[in-house]
């Protein structure tokens, strides 16, 4: 399959009910289920190491448009702290709407320990940014082995922002990493030197775009995308940058998924 890339502007969070349902999608049940990691976060030393809200709710909404469930995993299972949650901002259309009506914080505050996550149920799996999951997750061996298993067994991958980092800890059967020879993107390392949040990233465990290139992914900068807010798809990888485009990315995992129903592999 061939290396595509998307792009929608802000929109997409402030109009996302209408933008990816289609009329129908809600009576559309039984199309499979998707798992969400999340980190239940860390201190960096300056700070609490979180996942970023905007970079979750967006795609956990987007699923259930299109008729996934949806269920949440963490390191330690339980609750999961976010940045840019209500107490800090307001957020626009599409989050406030699956926080009000769609389960997403009683679901969320209910997260799986890895024990309990059975990875052959699962068409595909979506890491979400924030710092958090690089420190947790992305060693976290149970949820590592659920992301190479649910991709082996012919599922669909997604991360944004600093979620796609996790998945340069992933190995498949065979040995070799799953990203490796795959066009993927992420939190670039050009970002991260001028975040002072992350003290020009000298907080973090590693960096999202060192780690991709030291398993062997073809990492794609801001230089080497039409516009930075790209999702890049590469066979059944699906990454972007920014959280932006968080819900971009469920939508192409959804487009994928459909593709992979017509040729006969079925959801789980």
């Amino acid at each position: 399959m061939p290396v595509r890339f998307r792009f929608m502007a802000l929109v997409v969070l402030t109009f996302g009910l209408a933008a990816f349902a289609h009329p129908d999608c809600r009576a559309a049940e039984g199309r499979g289920r998707i798992l969400i990691l999340l980190s239940n976060g860390a201190d960096m030393g300056d700070g609490e190491a979180k996942n970023n809200l905007w970079e979750v709710a967006p795609p956990y909404h987007v699923f259930l448009m299109h008729g996934y469930e949806v269920d949440f995993a963490s390191p330690t299972g339980g609750r999961v702290p976010f940045s840019l949650d209500v107490d800090e901002t307001d957020p626009p259309g599409m989050i406030s709407y699956t926080l009000k009506h769609e389960g997403f914080r009683e679901k969320v505050d209910r997260s799986m320990t890895p024990v309990e996550v059975d990875a052959s149920r699962y068409a595909g799996v979506f890491i979400g940014g924030g710092a958090g999951p690089l420190f947790d997750v992305a060693v976290e061996p149970k949820l590592l082995a659920a992301v190479a298993e649910i991709y082996e067994n012919g599922g669909v991958v997604g991360g944004c922002g600093h979620g796609p980092g996790v998945l340069a800890n992933v190995k498949l059967n065979g040995g070799e990493h799953l990203v490796e020879g795959k066009r993927v993107t992420g939190f670039p390392n050009s970002s991260e030197a001028t975040s002072k949040w992350s003290k020009q990233g000298t907080l973090l465990p590693f960096l999202v775009e060192d780690g991709l290139r030291r398993s062997g992914a073809i990492f794609l900068t801001k230089e080497d995308l039409p516009d930075k807010h790209d999702v890049v798809v590469d066979q059944r990888l699906v990454t972007t940058m920014f959280l932006p485009s968080s819900a971009l990315v469920a939508k192409e995992m959804v487009d994928l998924l459909r593709t992979l129903a017509a040729e006969g592999v079925p959801p789980r």
